[in-house]
């Protein structure tokens, strides 16, 4: 009996115009996207991959047919944080599982403090303190930046200019967010059970937004910035603890 690959070999044969037709017909725009995204370790913007396209070439539309070719097979083009990447499709991302795998899990405090990040930012640490009510550990937020999954922004313009923080690419590329506006809003909450049913009327819940660009109460950071000194906890009273 013909192993599969001397079968295939056969039908190549037995039908070689149609496979020259088909490889004639196919743009040559997504044999240089495909080569482009293989290549980079990184996920790559729109932009970034338009500059490497011939001239009059539409990378977005481009984009969109690679997506649909590669959407049955076993990896799949995806968008993460606005920017492309060839990952494992998410069926078979079982494959890829290795039994030495360690999962870090979070404190409730750090998933706490991560949530009012992503749904406030820009958001100060006293600004987290006065939302979940009780005093926030610096090991908290070292947790969460040592993650890379928040990063601090800038100032505040106001007294003492604290550090306010945002969420980044790895945070969304994480949790497999396009962008940070997908996040479940206040009724996906509620279905999902996250949030009483019988919440105090007024209760919302904010449209987060990760805009890089800083805001008119934000100052930029300063190169002599050190994060150790920045994070180090206010005095606290005896016997104050985290929750």
């Amino acid at each position: 009996m013909a192993s599969l690959a001397e079968k295939r070999m056969e039908d190549a044969e037995d039908h070689p115009i149609d496979q020259h037709t088909d490889q004639a017909a196919r743009p040559e725009e997504l044999r240089l996207l495909e080569a482009l995204l293989f290549a980079s370790a990184e996920p790559i913007d729109q932009a970034t991959l338009a500059k490497r396209m011939p001239d009059g070439v539409d990378v977005k539309a481009a984009l969109a047919q690679l997506q649909a070719e590669y959407a049955p097979r076993g990896v799949n083009l995806v968008r993460v944080a606005n920017k492309w990447t060839f990952r494992t499709a998410g069926d078979l991302s079982w494959l890829m599982t290795r039994e030495s795998t360690e999962t870090r899990r979070l404190s409730r405090a750090a998933i706490e403090v991560l949530a009012i990040i992503a749904y406030h930012q820009p958001v100060t640490r006293a600004e987290i303190e006065e939302i979940r009510g009780v005093i926030t550990s610096k090991g908290t937020l070292d947790v969460l930046l040592e993650t890379g999954w928040i990063r601090p922004r800038g100032r505040r313009k106001t007294p003492g200019r604290p550090l306010t923080f945002g969420t980044t690419e790895a945070f969304l590329s994480q949790f497999s967010l396009e962008a940070l506006s997908d996040l479940p809003g206040l009724e996906e909450l509620k279905g999902t059970g996250l949030l009483d049913s019988r919440l105090p009327s007024g209760f919302s819940v904010p449209t987060p937004s990760d805009d890089v660009v800083l805001r008119e109460d934000e100052d930029p950071l300063e190169a002599g910035d050190n994060l150790e000194l920045l994070l180090a906890p206010a005095a606290e009273p005896e016997g104050g603890s985290e929750s």
